[in-house]
C-alpha cells in the first residue's frame, strides 16, 4: 500500500504555495498518494485587496479544493505549511487546526507522521518558533513529529532542522533557491519513508 499523504497549507501570496507543491512532487516521487489542500481564506476582501500579490495568488487558488477534516483523517501523513505570523501559525491555518477537536476527541489525529514548513521575509524572523508551535499541536495529538534533523548533509546548507524554511526578502518574491527545493524534496522523501516503515 502506498503512503497516503495530505499537504494542508495557507499560502498569502504564493510562496507556501510553490513549496506546497514542490513537496507534492517529490513525495508523489516517492510513490506517496497525495493530496494538496490549501485551507480557507478568512481575510476580508479589502485586506487581500491592499496587497496585489495576494488577491493575484487568492483568485489563482480560490476554487481549487479546501483542506477538510477528511483529508487529515485519510491521511498516514501530514505536512502543515504556514507563513510565519509575529512567530506563530497564520490564523487561517489555525482555524483549520482548531476546527479538529470532533477528530481528536476520536483519536483520529493520532499516530500519524507530521512535519512543517514555513517562510518569512527575513531570516530568522519566527521561522522556528512557527515550527515549534505548529508542533505543540501534533504532541496534543498524540501524532509524531518526524523533523528532517540534520539526516542528510544538505540540511547543513539549509540550516534548519525543525522543518523546511524558506526567506522571501524584503520585497516578499524571492524565488525558492537550491537550498530550499533540496531540503522540500528530503522533507518528503522522508516523511514518506517513515510513515511506509510505520505502516509495515
Amino acid at each position: 500500500m502506498s503512503v497516503k499523504l495530505a499537504i494542508i497549507y495557507y499560502s498569502s501570496t504564493g510562496t507556501l504555495q510553490a513549496m506546497a507543491e514542490r513537496l507534492n512532487s517529490a513525495a508523489e516521487a516517492a510513490g506517496a498518494e497525495v493530496r494538496l489542500r490549501h485551507v480557507d481564506e478568512l481575510a476580508p476582501d479589502a485586506a487581500i485587496d491592499s496587497q496585489p500579490a495576494w488577491r493575484a495568488h487568492w483568485d489563482a487558488v480560490k476554487d481549487e479544493p479546501r483542506a477538510t477534516a477528511d483529508d487529515i483523517v485519510w491521511a498516514d501523513a501530514v505536512l502543515f505549511g504556514t507563513p510565519t505570523r509575529f512567530g506563530n501559525v497564520s490564523s487561517q491555518l489555525k482555524q483549520y487546526i482548531d476546527s479538529l477537536g470532533g477528530e481528536w476527541g476520536q483519536g483520529l489525529l493520532a499516530d500519524k507522521v507530521y512535519a512543517g514548513f514555513t517562510a518569512s521575509q527575513t531570516a530568522h524572523g519566527g521561522q522556528e518558533a512557527t515550527l515549534l508551535s505548529l508542533y505543540t499541536t501534533v504532541f496534543h495529538w498524540g501524532g509524531i513529529v518526524v523533523a528532517p534533523g540534520y539526516t542528510e548533509g544538505l540540511k547543513f546548507v539549509d540550516g534548519n532542522p525543525y522543518g523546511v524554511s524558506h526567506v522571501t526578502g524584503a520585497n516578499n518574491d524571492a524565488p525558492l533557491d537550491d537550498a530550499a527545493t533540496n531540503a522540500l524534496d528530503h522533507m518528503a522523501q522522508r516523511v514518506v519513508q517513515v510513515a511506509g516503515r510505520l505502516q509495515a
